[in-house]
């Protein structure tokens, strides 16, 4: 009596075997290489995440891909917005902070400088909405599938520089048409690019892990957003800002990124040392401190998502 069911469990513990071969022979043909992951409960190293994040770099190809093209996908004019919010915002801010306010803007043509610092902020803002939401976004991946889960705020940050080279195909135009050339300064335009992905990325980490546990972040983020911009110099040049404030001002992380990109494009003075200084410190206090808060916080993810 006993034999039927013993039959049973033999076959089905068969057909689980088949079942997680072919799930493995699956993951190869789609990643393109075989891929262990040793979950333990002791302490992983810095090493072991980038050595296990390189080794899922496909999946992080294909959420950049996934980004790119659901943001646009039923969209009537497509790219397009990418084109029309940056100038739609440069002929606001230029009528009414170059005309109406009459905002210096350091012996540089209006647009072309609310242009320039457009440029970093509106892929800043991009990534660090994107990637404060991106956890929440995807709590079924999440729930389902184990992978390092750095990816997906990573995938937003990386996919936003898309809609970046667009507009920099634009302020090229502009650079031409007003008849600014970079000096030798732009050479050091990757590394303000650097700089900014740094910086939306580490505060991302940080929100969107929080958002995980309290809802309130997303709502609260666009609204940072917004008055963040008016606290940066994007409409205006910071040297209008008080030299004893300027120490207090340089502890917004983008007021950094935004000089840096004046001084690479538009050869303007190189911006003062110190606050500089001050600003790309804490982009580097920011990346690091929400790397170790993501990394200590992932394991309840699954369970709280």
């Amino acid at each position: 009596m006993s034999m039927p069911p013993q039959r049973s469990e033999q076959s089905e513990s068969a057909k689980t075997v088949a079942e997680n071969e072919a799930g493995d022979a699956l993951h190869d043909e789609f990643f393109g290489h075989a891929h262990v992951t040793e979950i333990s409960a002791s302490g992983r190293k810095l090493r072991d995440d980038l050595r296990e994040l390189w080794a899922y770099r496909d999946l992080l190809v294909l959420l950049v891909q996934r980004d790119i093209s659901v943001r646009y996908k039923q969209s009537a004019i497509g790219f397009a917005w990418v084109i029309i919010q940056p100038l739609t915002m440069m002929f606001i801010f230029t009528v009414v902070f170059g005309r109406f306010a009459n905002l210096p803007s350091d012996g540089v043509p209006y647009p072309l400088f609310t242009l320039t610092a457009l440029l970093p902020w509106l892929y800043f803002a991009k990534a660090l909405t994107g990637s404060s939401e991106s956890l929440v976004a995807a709590s079924n991946m999440i729930k389902k599938v184990y992978f390092p889960r750095v990816i997906i705020p990573l995938s937003r940050t990386l996919s936003g520089l898309v809609d970046f080279a667009i507009t920099f195909l634009v302020l090229a135009v502009l650079l031409v048409w007003y008849g600014v050339m970079p000096g030798w300064q732009v050479v050091f335009l990757p590394l303000m690019i650097l700089v900014a992905m740094i910086t939306a990325l580490g505060l991302g980490l940080w929100l969107t892990a929080l958002n995980v546990k309290y809802r309130d972040i997303g709502v609260m983020v666009p609204f940072l957003v917004q008055i963040w911009m008016y606290a940066s110099p994007i409409a205006y040049s910071a040297s209008i800002v008080p030299e004893k404030w300027q120490w207090l001002y340089s502890l917004n992380p983008i007021v950094g990124v935004v000089e840096g990109f004046r001084w690479a494009l538009l050869g303007k003075q190189m911006p003062m040392v110190e606050p500089i200084f001050v600003s790309l410190s804490l982009v580097v206090v920011l990346f690091l401190s929400g790397l170790m808060y993501f990394r200590r916080t992932e394991r309840s993810f699954a369970d709280v998502v």
